[in-house]
């Protein structure tokens, strides 16, 4: 009897271009199952029956990057645009602790304003004030010396979607003053700093190919990443794409499991971008091989102007909120979440 894709790529932890169609295209019920309850025992044998959460900050909307798929973009004039001040993080960080938060995600677009000093300053206060914290900086590009100088600081990861892999494909989604190449350098240079390096890409971006997919899960294979964030393309109707059709969730689950059964110890995030496609989304994610959610303890007041797409769910709960209902939503799975850093487990 012949050996089945998904038990193959568990066994390989590797994947063939023809695996990858076959099993994003197929639509044999018992093959999608069997990708979604394989990719649930991977994690769950690593992992347990844990999903870990992160309190993300999202500090300033200001970007100097024109992206076209953003709708923090530099020319979209219809942005409300925000900074929060150092005590305003310090206070999200305050609240994010009392609530059992022991990882905090600063996110921000490429704002000139927040300089090496002034990250090095907040990331400094942070840890001094929760040394039994995690801090996570998802602030875009930048120097070597940069990313050197805020693990110094402090900072332990670091989110840097690569976006997608294929290079053509990155020049379609960017303006020409962005490049492929500094792009993958960052990622590099991040994980020979040392930092928990999290890499990642949408589904179903303007232009992607299965060739394109195959080159991000082939590059996720040699960074070897502790985290890989992914989640399907939602148009924002300020850029470019505006018009764009949507990425799916099917497509979005099913390349969850297939993240997991190549690089089962991934920290593997059910997005924002999930729960905002479908109601049970972040729940579906779970169920695919992710392990871990990220509440927002942004201030109520400016989560609807951090729009990198539209319909963004959560915009109006209160922090307390957020985690009382991811709770409930991941017990209501077999799920708990659990309050500790949640690091990597090699």
């Amino acid at each position: 009897m012949s050996i089945s894709p998904v038990a193959e790529i568990r066994e390989k932890q590797d994947i063939t271009r023809e695996q990858l169609e076959l099993l994003l295209t197929t639509e044999d019920e018992k093959l999608q199952e069997e990708l979604r309850r394989v990719a649930r025992e991977v994690a769950d044998e690593i992992y347990g029956k844990q999903v870990f959460i992160r309190g993300l900050i999202e500090f300033t909307n200001y970007c100097r990057n024109d992206c076209l798929y953003c709708g923090i973009r530099r020319s979209n004039a219809h942005a409300s645009r925000y900074r929060l001040s150092k005590d305003d993080i310090l206070s999200c960080c305050k609240t994010g602790y009392e609530l059992g938060f022991r990882t905090f995600v600063l996110q921000g677009g490429e704002d000139r304003f927040f300089t090496d000093e002034r990250i090095c300053d907040i990331v400094s206060s942070i840890k001094e004030r929760y040394p039994d914290c995690a801090i996570t900086l998802s602030l875009g590009e930048k120097e070597k010396s940069s990313y050197e100088a805020y693990k110094v600081a402090g900072a332990d990861r670091y989110l840097l979607r690569h976006e997608t892999a294929d290079c053509a494909h990155y020049e379609s989604l960017h303006p020409t003053e962005m490049s492929f190449s500094h792009r993958i350098q960052c990622l590099w240079d991040l994980k020979d700093i040392g930092y928990q390096v999290g890499c990642g890409f949408m589904v179903g971006s303007p232009g992607q190919t299965m060739d394109s997919l195959y080159k991000d899960l082939q590059f996720i294979k040699e960074l070897q990443p502790q985290m890989c964030g992914i989640g399907p393309f939602i148009p924002q109707k300020d850029t470019p794409f505006g018009e764009e059709p949507a990425g799916t969730m099917e497509q979005t689950l099913r390349l969850l499991s297939v993240i997991r059964l190549i690089h089962p110890h991934v920290l593997l995030p059910a997005t924002t971008a999930l729960g905002t496609i479908h109601p049970r989304g972040r729940e579906k994610g779970i169920l695919a091989g992710a392990n871990v959610v990220m509440p927002n303890l942004s201030p109520v007041e400016v989560r609807d102007k951090y729009k990198l797409y539209d319909n963004k769910i959560c915009t109006g709960d209160e922090a307390a909120e957020c985690r009382a209902c991811l709770e409930k939503r991941m017990e209501s799975i077999g799920y708990q979440v659990v309050v500790h850093r949640g690091d990597y487990r090699p």
